[in-house]
């Protein structure tokens, strides 16, 4: 009887499908659990992750000092001497002698070398001949014109005497040609001595010239001539010797920057070092910033001379030389590493509440967000105000300083609220 009625129930519930209902309630509610277990899995995770991050985070930091700031321009040079003189030759010839070795110290005028000068002295004796032919020409022609001046004279006395009859007026225009004649040919006579004597006053250079005196009184640093070798001076003076005045003071001419010129004044400090002696700082001035550009593969540098004391000789004409130039120099202010001033604090973790949408907007990726402008940079980035960042109690906290000069490592800084020893965020560390 209970069996019957029982299978009678299943035929009923099948009939009208109330046993597909109950399995769609079952599932659902399976999937409902999933879900929930899901987000609780997901919001564990998010939670669990913001405090690992914020427990992971350390800050470096160093502190505020006082001290000096001394600015600094480096630049690469070469020494040179004050007074550098190429020693040449005017004349074509032959070298007799040679008088002056390298490393010599010369005297002005001192006799260096000499040229062959049978040619020139035999070419000095025949301009001397032409002269004295030029000159005998013109003591004739002065003849000639005291000749003829007297024989005009004799023609005016005797139309003078004659009332007009005699000479006749042919012969008297005939006298007075021959006169001027005879002075041209004086004037003509006279030029060509003068030439003469511009001839041999030449022949007389060239052989004074044959002679090669030193100009100054220095060091001979290259001789490039030996005894017995011709030398050529058609179109270009050939160099004989090198000649440095004084070596006791040199010079030092380096290329500064473009970026770095606005900085160098004449009369800066400088130190310098050379390869020959690298445990040795030698000291120089600022003498000369040249206006005219030097432009090398894109490079704009301006020639910077310094002056030096080479008293003690050890320093030598083209030794390579590291410059740098005291451009400014601060003593007693407060001084802040240059990594502070770089330093930004990590932007912070954007909470879903915030960004709207629920939990599925802090689950699905969103498009980055645009950094505000710092509100201490200036509308041009030019602004001496920066903020830096220092600890309070484990929370960063933002101070705005003036920046003054910087050395590239420390930078000079004032503010109402700086201290000697304050410490300042520099950078962050990841600690496991």
């Amino acid at each position: 009887m209970t069996t019957s009625k029982t299978q009678s129930q299943q035929d009923i519930t099948a009939t009208l499908g109330l046993d597909k209902v109950g399995k769609r309630k079952l599932h659902l509610t399976r999937w409902l659990l999933a879900i929930a277990a899901l987000v609780i899995v997901v919001a564990l995770t998010l939670l669990y992750g913001s405090h690992s991050k914020k427990d992971s985070v350390q800050y470096v930091t160093q502190p505020i000092r006082r001290g000096n700031l001394v600015v600094t321009v480096s630049a690469t040079g070469t020494l040179e001497p004050i007074n550098q003189v190429e020693v040449g030759i005017e004349v074509s010839g032959t070298i007799k002698t040679v008088e002056v070795d390298y490393n010599d110290r010369v005297k002005v005028n001192q006799v260096m070398a000499r040229l062959d000068t049978s040619r020139f002295e035999a070419q000095v004796l025949q301009s001397e001949a032409a002269l004295e032919s030029a000159r005998a020409k013109v003591l004739q022609a002065q003849a000639t014109v005291q000749e003829t001046a007297a024989q005009m004279s004799r023609l005016e006395r005797v139309f003078a005497l004659s009332n007009g009859k005699m000479p006749s007026q042919s012969d008297t225009d005939a006298a007075k040609a021959s006169l001027a004649r005879a002075k041209a040919d004086e004037a003509g006579t006279k030029a060509s001595m003068a030439q003469a004597q511009a001839s041999l006053d030449v022949i007389r250079t060239d052989l004074a010239k044959s002679v090669i005196h030193s100009p100054i009184a220095g060091v001979v640093l290259k001789r490039s001539v030996e005894p017995g070798q011709t030398v050529a001076a058609s179109l270009q003076s050939p160099v004989l010797f090198t000649l440095a005045e004084d070596l006791a003071k040199m010079e030092l001419q380096i290329d500064i920057d473009e970026a770095d010129v606005g900085q160098v004044l004449k009369g800066q400090e400088a130190t310098f070092t050379v390869d020959a002696y690298p445990d040795r700082t030698f000291p120089a001035h600022v003498t000369q910033v040249r206006f005219g550009p030097q432009t090398v593969d894109g490079v704009v540098t301006y020639k910077t001379v310094m002056q030096v004391d080479n008293s003690s000789l050890v320093l030598r004409p083209g030794m390579t030389a590291r410059a740098v130039i005291t451009v400014n120099k601060v003593d007693n202010v407060l001084l802040i590493p240059n990594a502070a001033l770089r330093f930004t604090p990590p932007t912070p973790q954007v909470t879903a509440t915030s960004r709207g949408g629920g939990l599925m907007s802090a689950i699905l990726p969103h498009p980055p967000r645009s950094e505000s402008k710092k509100p201490d940079e200036g509308a041009n980035g030019k602004t001496r105000e920066q903020r830096v960042w220092t600890l309070r109690q484990g929370q960063l906290l933002a101070m705005t300083v003036t920046k003054g000069l910087s050395d590239g490592v420390l930078t000079e800084v004032t503010g109402s609220s700086l201290e000697p020893g304050m410490e300042l965020v520099t950078d962050i560390v990841a600690v496991k």
